[in-house]
């Protein structure tokens, strides 16, 4: 392995790229951290994020099954529709779906619905239904991603170094620091 001087600055090994160690030497990346980086480019990358949408307004969000939704959501300058496609991290009752803002606070999405938390969603290829997004306090977001670890150890365990290149910051499932919103569907009125 070759020696480096200690900069503290970023440097290239094998096309990837890694922090240099105060020891002088390069310390390889590791898979989980590629895997992470790859992840996060790919979830910033608009025109794949937006294919999903296609897909539901194409009424075939049933192939993504329940695992996922469309959120339609207000701007919070423009008043425009907007939509997303997110996984549902938790369905705590049958009126209620929990999704996780893997950008943060500084999310769009999430910061639309903070201006304005009523949304319309759609599920398995179910219709635009209305509902209210309320964020999780830190005790009820630590449960529900707790859950979801259970539920979906594999996942979690590539996706985990996704997020936490997208966020910054390491993930726990005490006082977790990724964002989680409830969404509720209205009742019809009568």
């Amino acid at each position: 392995m070759p020696a480096t001087r200690d900069t503290g600055q970023h440097v290239t090994l094998n096309g990837a790229h890694t922090q240099e160690s105060s020891s002088s030497t390069v310390t390889p990346p590791t898979e989980s951290s590629a895997i992470g980086r790859g992840g996060a480019w790919v979830l910033r990358n608009r025109a794949l994020m937006r294919a999903p949408i296609w897909l539901y307004r194409a009424r075939l969000g049933f192939l993504f099954g329940s695992r996922t939704l469309m959120l339609e959501h207000v701007g919070r300058k423009s008043g425009a529709k907007r939509f997303v496609v997110l996984e549902v991290v938790g369905h705590p009752a049958p009126d209620t779906y929990v999704v996780a803002s893997g950008f943060g606070e500084r999310s769009q999405w999430f910061r639309n619905l903070k201006a304005n938390p009523q949304v319309r969603i759609s599920v398995a290829g179910h219709g635009l239904r209305a509902a209210t997004a309320r964020r999780l306090p830190t005790a009820e977001a630590d449960a529900a991603l707790a859950a979801y670890m259970s539920r979906h150890p594999r996942a979690w365990a590539k996706f985990k170094n996704v997020l936490e290149n997208t966020l910054g910051t390491a993930i726990s499932e005490h006082e977790t620091p990724l964002p989680m919103l409830a969404l509720r569907l209205d009742r019809p009125r009568s």
